[in-house]
């Protein structure tokens, strides 16, 4: 054998021998890896096993506290519904300082959310002992030792399932303005037993400050502008000019029949932002209005004759005529009696008003003087007919021809007892009918067909289509009645009321604090039904 061959075979032991060593040290590598991954597997094992029976105590423990918190809150919701079945709640719409006191108008609520009808109802809101009761409207009242009892008039004795009763309302006198913002809290008892919410009502005033004097400075606009539109371009007043009663028509200069038609502000004292150029001009150019009412309220707190700045409230009324007349509107002066029952109440002081706001207008063909909102009381008709006898004269010294709107009693509906017994020796006279179409039917407008059958001309100077609260639901079927009875008279009428208090019979939404250029989603549900019948 050579060299060469035994020197290759000893290459090829040595190579195998290496290689059986490295395939034997593999082996036991993975050996060892195997057992180390099924050590890690047992122990993972173990610690899930573990983990999870902890877990699985946690779930229960976590079930049981979910399980007493539900409970916990199904009890208290169930105590909170039951709670909330009846309940009132007391709202300042306005307030002002009145002799170094504060005094406001508070709005009250009751909310009826059971499934029965709600019945002997009694409300008991603490005022203070240093507060007095000024004026109330829609229930009776009991002021003693600083607590205000109400209780229902003969119409709203009751509120049906899943409705409220509003337009409940006091104005009272509290010694400061921390005291009258106290009154904040009502409790209403149903058949005796009390309901109390926790949470009270805040004033819409107070809520929205901020917004309404921004709105404010958006509305604000320059008076020196004074565009004029009807359907030609011009003013009513240019169009139409001055106008006078022939039958039981308001004619205008041409001697053709014309309807006045337009909203009334509501109390010009409560709510006097509205009392401008810009809201007239609004409910003109938006609405077909071509007339403005302005209300100014005699007895109530704040009112003309019950305490109130007489020369500022004279003001508001020159600034709604001016506006008014600048925009071609005509206008009513209404003298708002209510709560001073009769006429005869508050006669000097009507006298003396309207000698000096005929004086003032007196070259002013537009304006229509209305001298007793709504007799009502028991006031006869023969005590609104010597007073108007009184008042008339003075009207006529300066206006020999303006319109004059009387009132007639049982809040303006008896006009066909006037009927019977009209005034006479003047012309141009016109008796008012006030109607609320929920509450107000075919027994109003039957008084008013006898009116006009005997020749009376009748002026609808206040009306809506809710209750006679200017609350509640509205009617709508009543509402179209009422106006095709007013359309087929030629009646003129004054829709009630522009402002955004929270009821029904306001035009503006209670959200809404623009005083002007309203889109129709800012607008009540009232608002948004007279503005599409009075732009017809």
């Amino acid at each position: 054998m050579s060299d060469n061959k035994r020197n290759n075979k000893i290459l090829i032991a040595i190579i195998a021998v290496l290689a059986v060593v490295v395939i034997g040290l593999i082996a036991v590598i993975v050996n060892k890896g195997k057992n180390k991954d099924e050590d890690n597997t047992t122990t993972e094992a173990v610690t899930e096993e573990i983990n999870a029976s902890d877990s699985d105590a946690d779930k229960a423990d976590n079930k049981d506290d979910v399980q007493d918190e539900d409970s916990n809150e199904a009890s208290s919701s169930k105590n909170d519904e039951e709670k909330l079945l009846y309940y009132a709640t007391v709202t300042s719409t306005n307030s002002w300082e009145s002799n170094g006191k504060q005094s406001g108008q508070l709005d009250i609520k009751i909310v009826n959310n059971s499934s029965s009808e709600l019945k002997d109802w009694s409300v008991k809101i603490e005022v203070g002992k240093d507060t007095t009761l000024d004026s109330f409207w829609n229930c009776n009242t009991d002021l003693k030792d600083g607590v205000l009892t109400l209780t229902p008039v003969e119409y709203n004795g009751s509120v049906a399932s899943k409705q409220s009763l509003g337009d409940i309302g006091i104005i009272v006198t509290a010694a400061s303005a921390g005291d009258f913002k106290a009154i904040n809290q009502a409790v209403l008892y149903v058949d005796g037993v009390e309901y109390k919410q926790t949470e009270t009502a805040d004033a819409k005033d107070d809520e929205n400050s901020d917004k309404k004097d921004e709105d404010k400075t958006d509305d604000k606009k320059d008076d020196s502008e004074k565009p004029k539109k009807d359907d030609n371009g011009k003013t009513p007043y240019d169009n139409h000019g001055k106008l006078s009663v022939k039958g039981t028509d308001i004619v205008d200069s041409n001697g053709d029949k014309f309807q006045l038609k337009g909203p009334s502000t509501h109390g010009i004292a409560w709510f006097p932002d509205y009392v401008s150029y810009d809201t007239f001009k609004t409910f003109r150019d938006d609405w077909g209005a071509n007339m403005i009412r302005i209300a100014m309220y005699t007895d109530e707190n704040g009112g003309y004759c019950s305490g109130g700045d007489k020369a500022y409230l004279k003001g508001l009324v020159d600034e709604g005529v001016n506006a008014a007349t600048d925009l071609g509107m005509y206008v009513i002066v209404d003298w708002h009696i209510l709560h001073d029952l009769n006429p005869q109440v508050n006669k000097a002081d009507a006298i003396a008003f309207f000698e000096e706001v005929t004086e003032k207008y007196k070259d002013y063909d537009n304006v229509i003087y209305e001298i007793c909102n709504e007799p009502n009381g028991g006031t006869s008709w023969s005590d609104v007919k010597s007073y108007a006898e009184e008042v008339i004269p003075v009207i006529r010294k300066n206006c020999p021809d303006a319109i004059i709107i009387v009132g007639t009693p049982t809040w303006s509906q008896d006009v066909d007892i006037a009927a019977n017994d009209p005034i006479t020796g003047y012309d141009n006279i016109m008796y008012a009918v006030h109607f609320y179409a929920t509450t107000h039917k075919d027994n109003i407008r039957n008084k008013a067909q006898t009116a006009l059958d005997k020749g009376i001309p009748v002026f609808i100077s206040e009306c809506s289509i809710c209750d006679a609260s200017g609350n509640g639901a509205i009617d709508y079927g009543e509402a179209e009645k009422w106006f095709s009875f007013i359309n087929d008279n030629n009646l003129s009428y004054a829709v009630w009321n522009i402002s955004n208090k929270d009821e029904t019979s306001s035009l503006i939404s209670s959200s809404c604090n623009k005083t002007s250029g309203w889109s129709d989603d800012e607008l009540s549900e009232t608002g948004k039904w007279f503005k599409d019948i009075m732009s017809k």
